[in-house]
């Protein structure tokens, strides 16, 4: 109670202080009602209304409009650039006069900075994006759009812009919002491209099936040599899509459980010793030789044996077909303790173009389609080995020179 009552006195002469000439103005006209003739009861009754008065409008002083209303907007502008800039979505905040109020920390990181009072069309060149906006100032309504960019990269965006109301500001605010859709553009169109390539490499098959059948249903009915030949070829065929579905259902359970890294431990020595064993006979009918070089010592990762066994049979299978000019396929294991595991399948044929390298791992890629398909290959198996190393977190790096050989090499 003594604190508050020492408060009011302090503010009662802060107010006298600030109010002094015109206290003392008026306490000379009461003196001089006074000397008049006036009542000096009625001339203090006067005095006092007017120190009243005085002290009120002294409390509740008449705002500087201009000064609080431009406080007021800083403090609201604040507030929206601080919740903007908790969000992932670029955002910038326009006036009526299509200049950038703000802007949040990722549409600096997409766009650049952005000085405020910029004129919009300064840095926004595109002319879709400037008309919705001009069409939501005029009307009031909300619009949106898909916009693409092509620098620094290629991506597509969902640009959409509202009117807001925002508290004390005098004028209505439009924000105008990007949502990055690239990474959805990007699956639809590997889908659509997936669904293509499946049906085709299927269509093939099927295709030289029902030629064949109808073949010996027709022409060859009691020809045993046709018979003979046909069956041999339509034998080939349907292994061939038996491969192709075994690989498609491979990449669909990898897929499902890409997510879930796997914690057997394994030995990649013995592992590697495993398939070189396993695809001797392969090599001596093209007549490679493959080479195993394991250090003394365990080099154990973590990962799923049966699918690692898969990756590197995929990894020295491949080299072994399509590097058999060269003669030879070095497998090298290195690493292990405090390095990083590595394995390095190494052959000397005539190598892969620059400009295949960075696609080789895609579904159905193919850098020569004849080869690949007079070798039996599916066109998935690197895109399996991609999944694998993806699920074991590993990386695959291709290095390749024409002429000289390719070296895939498979780092934990």
């Amino acid at each position: 109670m003594l604190e508050e009552t020492k408060t009011v006195w302090e503010r009662l002469k802060d107010r006298a202080r600030a109010e002094k000439w015109i206290i003392g103005l008026s306490t000379v006209v009461t003196a001089a009602l006074i000397l008049s003739g006036i009542h000096m009861i009625a001339a203090l009754l006067f005095w006092l209304v007017w120190m009243t008065a005085l002290f009120n409008r002294s409390a509740n002083p008449t705002p500087a409009m201009p000064v609080v209303q431009a406080a007021v907007e800083e403090t609201d502008l604040g507030m929206l650039a601080a919740s903007f800039n908790a969000l992932d979505t670029p955002i910038l905040v326009v006036a009526p006069d299509e200049t950038v109020v703000l802007q949040n920390h990722a549409a600096e990181k997409a766009f650049g900075t952005i000085p405020a009072k910029t004129d919009l069309s300064a840095r926004v060149r595109s002319p879709g994006i400037l008309d919705m906006v001009r069409e939501t100032i005029v009307t009031g309504k909300a619009n949106q759009i898909e916009h693409s960019e092509r620098f620094p990269s290629e991506s597509v965006y969902i640009v959409r812009v509202a009117p807001a109301e925002l508290g004390s500001l005098k004028e209505r605010l439009y924000i105008l919002s990007y949502r990055d859709i690239s990474q959805a553009r990007r699956i639809d169109r590997m889908r659509s491209d997936f669904v293509a390539n499946a049906s085709h490499e299927l269509r093939t098959p099927l295709a030289s099936l029902r030629g064949f059948i109808e073949t010996l249903q027709g022409p060859a009915r009691n020809d045993p040599k046709a018979h003979e030949k046909f069956l041999g070829i339509m034998h080939e065929q349907a292994t061939r899509m038996s491969r192709l579905v075994d690989d498609l259902l491979s990449l669909s359970r990898l897929e499902l459980k890409s997510h879930i890294a796997p914690d057997e431990a394994v030995d990649l020595a013995p592992l590697l010793g495993h398939v070189r064993d396993a695809l001797s006979p392969l090599a001596e009918d093209v007549g490679v030789e493959i080479s195993l070089v394991v250090p003394d010592d365990p080099v154990v990762v973590q990962g799923d044996r049966d699918e690692l066994t898969e990756v590197f049979e995929n990894l020295i299978e491949n080299a072994c077909k399509y590097g058999q000019e060269g003669k030879k396929v070095e497998v090298t294991l290195s690493g292990g303790g405090d390095a990083p595991a590595e394995v390095s399948v190494r052959d000397y044929g005539p190598g892969i173009p620059a400009e295949h390298v960075p696609r080789i791992t895609e579904r159905f890629y193919r850098v020569n389609v004849e080869a690949s398909r007079s070798k039996k290959g599916t066109g998935l198996g690197l895109a399996i080995v991609k999944h694998i190393l993806t699920r074991h977190r590993a990386r695959l790096l291709v290095q390749s020179e024409v002429g000289k050989g390719t070296v895939f090499t498979v780092r934990f």
